[in-house]
């Protein structure tokens, strides 16, 4: 007697399962938009990381050394 071959087949990851059921229950007007929004979202976080880096390095520019 032999042992049933065995399938592998790749699990889906969750990213993936959020975009299926998103793209059930959103039209593609919407998921572009919120897509968008999110990317605007990271983009100004990157901003404001790079603000702060600035301020940091101007800080230890223009202080007096003593």
């Amino acid at each position: 007697m032999q042992a049933a071959p065995v399938r592998a087949t790749a699990i889906p990851s969750f990213t993936d399962a959020l975009r299926a059921v998103e793209s059930i229950l959103m039209s593609g007007g919407q998921r572009t938009a919120r897509r968008n929004a999110w990317t605007s979202v990271l983009e100004d976080r990157r901003r404001a990381k790079d603000r702060v880096e600035a301020e940091r390095v101007l800080e230890q520019t223009l202080s007096p050394r003593l």
